[in-house]
């Protein structure tokens, strides 16, 4: 991912979309039926049979694209490679457009096209471990793609922290000199927020996946809240900005691979993106046994594709510290610790600022999350913060592998 529940910041260990569908899991525990979309078939939002050569073919003429996934699913971006190439059989003159980069590395991508960075150089120059942080090898093949075909590149991302301090503040409270660019969003629908407060329902504050309740969702007149739908809405502006802008320049028709909350119901970039001018956008999704068919309610996506199970080994879930951290001046603070939580039993404390996590210092989200990640099971973490203007270490113990 993200991949993140990205705009709260939460260092779960999750690289998806804020607003990204239930785990598996979660929707086995409450009994979903996964069985509507025939592997290997396009079908459109409500389920019906459509043929391959007429989605493609309308998905070629239009002027922008969107391709969701999951982060971490290799069957999602084989989906997509497979997609991309018949995109560019019909329509040559496209790019892709990266949710995973910000529009500081697009130079790399340039080079990277060009030929020249070797692999190994193009993920240094673009910070991949530090800026996005999932398996390189998950977007390789579609990068080399690009790279054999001299399709170009696109970063439509932003700085991140620009999303949190939204998020903290208030847009209208950053100023104009420090938005990065980016403008005014268009306001969201009232499904859009709807759909992020179902989304944030369905976290814990240690960032597991539970069901999604209504009735425990957040309070809508939150301030908390209602920046939270702002600063996702200022992300989503962000990137319909570049490739409505790339668009203009070129002419050629943006492939952007993202997230399925950026999407899903033409509500994130797609809403901003037509409010540019560009409308006509197309949104595909690959349906695996994550999604239930009751989501396709005839707005999901304007064609889906269905994927049958994988053999894909499962990995054991990777470490979570269990805290959601914001920048701050002094360095980045804890602002909330889940409970039963790594951090919590090892004694940390909202307000604690980290400074270095098993003797690595300490200076951005990426860092942390990466630290933790590489622990293995049953090792200890020494974590030392500045409390109360006074340096204290800890040891995060993390539980033995189950059997």
């Amino acid at each position: 991912m993200l991949t993140r529940l990205l705009p709260l910041l939460l260092l779960a260990g999750c690289a998806s979309a804020a607003v990204e569908s239930p785990s598996p899991a979660t929707q086995q525990a409450a009994g979903s039926d996964t069985t509507c979309a025939t592997p290997g078939r396009w079908h459109d939002a409500r389920g019906g049979r459509l043929t391959t050569d007429a989605v493609l073919r309308r998905t070629a003429a239009a002027p922008a694209v969107f391709l969701g996934e999951r982060h971490d699913s290799f069957e999602h971006h084989r989906w997509q490679l497979q997609t991309l190439t018949a995109i560019h059989a019909l329509n040559p003159n496209i790019a892709i457009g990266l949710e995973m980069l910000p529009r500081s590395k697009q130079a790399a991508l340039d080079r990277w096209v060009a030929g020249e960075l070797s692999e190994a150089e193009m993920l240094r120059d673009t910070d991949w471990a530090t800026l996005w942080g999932m398996d390189p090898q998950l977007y390789l093949p579609i990068l080399h793609f690009v790279r054999m075909n001299r399709v170009p590149l696109l970063a439509v991302n932003i700085d991140r922290g620009l999303v949190g301090r939204t998020r903290k503040e208030g847009w209208a409270a950053v100023p104009e000199a420090e938005r990065q660019g980016v403008g005014n969003p268009a306001p969201p629908p009232a499904g859009y927020i709807d759909y992020l407060a179902a989304a944030l329902g369905m976290h814990d504050e240690g960032g597991k996946d539970k069901p999604s309740d209504a009735s425990k969702g957040p309070d809508r007149n939150a301030p908390e809240f209602r920046r939270f739908v702002e600063a996702q809405s200022v992300w989503d502006r962000a990137m319909a900005e570049r490739i409505a802008s790339y668009r203009k320049e070129t002419g050629r028709t943006v492939v952007t691979i993202v997230g399925y909350g950026h999407i899903e119901k033409r509500f994130g970039i797609p809403h901003q993106l037509e409010s540019l001018g560009v409308g006509g956008a197309a949104v595909l999704l690959p349906w695996d046994g994550a999604r239930t068919c009751a989501m396709l309610d005839g707005t999901v996506a304007d064609a889906v594709f269905g994927l049958a199970p994988t053999d894909e080994v499962a990995t054991a879930p990777k470490p979570r510290l269990g805290v959601t951290l914001e920048p701050g001046k002094d360095g980045l603070r804890i602002v909330r610790i889940g409970e039963d939580s790594i951090a919590a039993h090892a004694g940390l404390a909202v307000d604690d600022v980290l400074e270095t996590a098993a003797g690595t210092p300490i200076h951005r989200l990426a860092e942390v999350t990466a630290v933790v990640q590489r622990q293995a099971p049953g090792t200890w973490m020494p974590i030392t913060v500045k409390r109360k203007g006074k340096t204290r270490t800890f040891v995060a113990k993390f539980p033995a592998q189950q059997p």
